[in-house]
C-alpha cells in the first residue's frame, strides 16, 4: 500500500484509534501521543501491513505495542481520569446531571482497571470488536480476551455497586 493510500484510509479510523488510545492510557494527552506515534510507525512500516487483513486491527496492535513499550520504559503506571468519554453520551441523555455522575463513576472505575482489562474492554464494548478481532488486535489468544473481559466486567460492576446477573 502506498503512503498516500494509507493516509487516506487512516483518516476515518482516527476517532476510533484515539478513543482506544485514550482509554488505554487514561489520558487525553497520552492517547493523542499514542495515536500520533502509531500513525508515524504505520507510515514508516506500511510495507508490513498485509492486504486482505483489517487495517484497524493492525493499527490497534501498533498502539498497544507502543503503549507497552512506554510502560516498560517508565516503570510507572499513572492513570489520569478520562475527559473525552463524556462527549459520547451528552447529546442523547434526558437527565444530564445523573448521566454526568454515572459517566464520571464509570470513567473512574475504568481507569482503575489493569491496562490489559481496559484494552480488551475498550475494543469489545466501545469499538464493537468481536473477541477474535480483539485477540488479533492485541496479539493474544481469544481465551485471554474472554477471561480479561469477564474480569473487567465483574470489577466494574463491583466498583459501581452493581450486582452481577444471575
Amino acid at each position: 500500500m502506498s503512503d498516500d493510500e494509507l493516509r487516506t484510509r487512516l483518516g476515518p479510523l482516527l476517532p476510533r484509534l484515539r478513543r482506544f488510545a485514550i482509554n488505554l492510557s487514561g489520558s487525553t494527552d497520552d492517547g493523542d501521543d499514542l495515536v500520533q506515534a502509531a500513525c508515524e510507525r504505520a507510515l514508516a512500516r506500511s510495507h508490513q501491513w498485509q492486504p486482505g487483513t483489517r487495517l484497524d486491527s493492525w493499527l490497534y496492535r501498533i498502539i498497544h505495542t507502543i503503549w507497552i513499550d512506554q510502560l516498560r520504559a517508565r516503570k510507572v503506571r499513572a492513570h489520569v481520569p478520562l475527559d473525552a468519554a463524556e462527549a459520547l453520551t451528552r447529546a442523547a441523555v434526558e437527565h444530564p446531571a445523573e448521566a454526568r455522575l454515572t459517566l464520571d463513576a464509570v470513567r473512574r472505575a475504568l481507569a482503575e482497571l489493569p491496562e490489559e482489562q481496559r484494552a480488551v474492554m475498550t475494543l469489545v464494548c466501545a469499538d464493537g470488536f468481536t473477541y477474535k478481532e480483539a485477540a488479533s488486535a492485541l496479539d493474544i489468544p481469544i481465551g485471554t480476551v474472554m477471561s480479561r473481559l469477564a474480569r473487567a466486567r465483574l470489577a466494574l460492576m463491583a466498583r459501581l455497586g452493581a450486582t452481577p446477573p444471575a
